[in-house]
């Protein structure tokens, strides 16, 4: 994962097993009573996915380190941190998917938990994946006060300030014409707030100074906000298939989305411009932060 010569892709794909690797571990194993809940909560947790979140934490560990290398208990206290939030953010899809919020039955290219599992099942490996994710973060060999301030950072981020909070405000306005100051606050708590977590978790695993984590915030906040724009324009461009979840579910609910309030082009065009934003953020930190523009690349530029 230190290796500067490794094309983003090949980064990329070592950061992702990097993460399934501590997830496998510290996920209970099938055979443990009760097999049926570790069973689903494994299902949830790893199937396929893209882990951008995991990569954000792993890229600003290296940015924050020195010389853009990695000692092995660095390693260990950004895989913990970036296993914490792949768990959140696992609960909270098979939250999504449920009859009573999106109702989806394919997540990830296939099944959604409820679907596989029934919806008691899946509603009760959720809530067993949230408390998991904090106990991930009490394992990190850092020091207690840098402990403290992760699980801050991610209570925060997964709470009623934030991602919970966004989905309030989601479900309250389906069907209804958002503000775009509204539709901007609505997704920076839904999605831009674990993906700023997942920044700042890798910041304080490897103790950053405040200095640098000021342009991480600022970096964070405008992909945070982009990946949502992005997922808005797939989920009018893209087909099923591709996306591994069901296409043009926001338009068929009538929920508010960047695409139904500014347009496709706009839209696009605001999507460039916090990807620029983005880029920005990293000068200071300079090529410390490659592996951070190249996320900020692969997150506008998707295409699933």
């Amino acid at each position: 994962m230190n290796d500067a010569s490794l094309s983003f892709s090949e980064w990329l794909s070592l950061a992702v097993a990097q993460v399934e690797q501590c997830l496998h571990e510290q996920l209970p194993a099938q055979k443990e009573l009760p097999q049926v809940l570790h069973e689903a909560m494994r299902y949830a947790v790893l199937g396929p996915g893209k882990r951008v979140r995991a990569a954000l934490v792993y890229a600003t560990g290296l940015a924050c380190s020195h010389d853009n290398q990695l000692e092995p208990q660095q390693l260990r206290a950004l895989s913990l941190a970036a296993a914490a939030v792949e768990m959140i953010h696992a609960y909270s899809l098979v939250h999504d998917d449920l009859p009573c919020m999106d109702d989806d039955d394919m997540r990830r290219g296939r099944p959604t938990c409820h679907i596989q599992y029934g919806e008691a099942m899946a509603l009760l490996a959720a809530d067993a994946l949230q408390p998991l994710a904090f106990q991930q973060l009490a394992q990190m060999p850092i020091s207690s006060a840098l402990v403290t301030q992760a699980v801050d950072v991610l209570a925060q981020a997964a709470g009623s300030h934030g991602m919970v909070g966004g989905q309030v405000i989601d479900v309250a306005n389906v069907g209804n014409l958002l503000e775009l100051s509204q539709l901007q606050q609505m997704h920076r708590m839904k999605t831009g707030a674990m993906i700023e977590a997942s920044v700042r978790l890798g910041a304080i695993a490897l103790g950053a100074a405040s200095a640098i984590r000021q342009s991480l915030e600022d970096y964070a906040a405008a992909i945070g906000l982009a990946f949502q724009v992005v997922d808005d324009i797939l989920d009018v461009t893209a087909d099923s298939q591709a996306l591994g979840k069901t296409a043009g579910k926001d338009a068929q609910a009538h929920k508010p989305t960047y695409v139904s309030l500014m347009g496709l082009e706009q839209s696009q065009q605001f999507a460039e411009e916090l990807h620029r934003a983005a880029l920005k953020a990293l000068l200071p930190i300079g090529g410390q932060a490659q592996r951070l523009k190249e996320l900020a690349d692969f997150i506008i530029c998707r295409h699933y």
